[in-house]
């Protein structure tokens, strides 16, 4: 028994751990997500994308993330107007070992709706 619990628990913080990063890494991505829809849409404001990640890191599903930090936009442009904007959003993921630093970074991109001629 006193080799077996010491093992268990072990096995027990380690999958406990793994959830964490997993749920920082969904909430990351999703962030990004509605970054991107929000940036994406037809005569968007420029800072709608970062206000909406914003927003959804500040509900319960963003408390994973830890110093989370919604990067700048990455817009492509063609022939003058945006055609793409990708969001990166990095953090920390909940640990439960207090030295150990798991970074989290996730980005979404789309293409931005615009009136084309075809």
């Amino acid at each position: 028994m006193a080799i077996l619990v010491p093992a268990i628990l072990v096995l027990l913080f380690a999958s406990i751990q793994v959830a964490a990063i997993f749920l920082a890494r969904s909430a990351a991505l999703a962030a990004a997500q509605q970054a991107v829809t929000a940036q994406r849409m037809l005569d968007a404001e420029p800072g709608a994308g970062q206000e909406r990640a914003a927003q959804f890191l500040a509900q319960p599903a963003g408390e994973w993330l830890v110093d989370a930090v919604t990067e700048p936009p990455v817009i492509t442009y063609d022939n003058g107007d945006p055609a793409a904007v990708e969001f990166t959003v990095r953090g920390r993921a909940l640990s439960l070992v207090p030295w150990l630093d798991l970074t989290v970074v996730e980005t979404a991109h789309g293409t931005v709706e615009r009136f084309t001629d075809e």
